[in-house]
C-alpha cells in the first residue's frame, strides 16, 4: 500500500511539473507577443541553455532538451538564420561543432532575463529556499533513477 501511495505522489509531482512548464510557456509566450519578438519558446529554450553553457555541442543540447538530432539541427539552423547563434569548429575535434550565442542572441537573453526573474520571484513568493532546494534534490534523484532504469 505504501508503495502505491509513493507511486501516486511521484505521478502527481510529475503532473505538477508539467503544469508548471505549461504556465511558464504561457507567460513567456505573452511576453514575446507583447514585445513583438519573432521567436518561439523552443528556440528560447535552446538559447537559455546556451546562455548557461555557451559552446555546447549539438548533442549536449539535444540530450538536455530531449530532442532528436534532426529536430535539434532544425532549431539550431533556425537560430543561425536569425543571427542568434553561431556554429564553430571544436578546437580539439574539427568534426565536432560548438554552438555559441552571438551578440544578437546574448542581447535577447539579457532582455528576457528580467522577465524570467520576475516570473520566478512571483512563483516562489513566501516559499522557503530550503523547500525549493529539497524539491530540486528530489527531482534530480528521481531523474537519476529513471535514467539508470533505461
Amino acid at each position: 500500500m505504501a508503495s502505491t501511495n509513493l507511486a501516486a505522489l511521484a505521478r502527481e509531482l510529475g503532473r505538477a511539473m508539467a503544469e508548471q512548464r505549461t504556465f511558464l510557456r504561457q507567460q513567456i509566450h505573452l511576453k514575446i507577443k507583447e514585445h513583438d519578438l519573432n521567436i518561439t519558446f523552443e528556440l528560447l529554450e535552446v538559447m537559455s541553455f546556451l546562455n548557461l553553457h555557451d559552446g555546447a555541442n549539438q548533442q549536449e543540447i539535444a540530450d538536455v532538451m530531449i530532442k532528436d538530432k534532426s529536430s535539434m539541427t532544425y532549431l539550431i539552423d533556425n537560430l543561425v538564420k536569425r543571427d542568434m547563434v553561431a556554429r564553430r569548429e571544436d578546437e580539439v575535434d574539427r568534426r565536432n561543432k560548438r554552438v555559441f550565442l552571438t551578440g544578437t542572441g546574448r542581447a535577447l537573453m539579457n532582455k528576457l532575463d528580467p522577465w524570467l526573474t520576475d516570473m520566478y520571484e512571483k512563483a516562489t513568493n513566501n516559499i522557503p529556499a530550503m523547500d525549493i532546494e529539497k524539491a530540486i534534490s528530489l527531482v534530480h534523484s528521481m531523474n537519476k533513477k529513471l535514467k539508470e532504469s533505461l
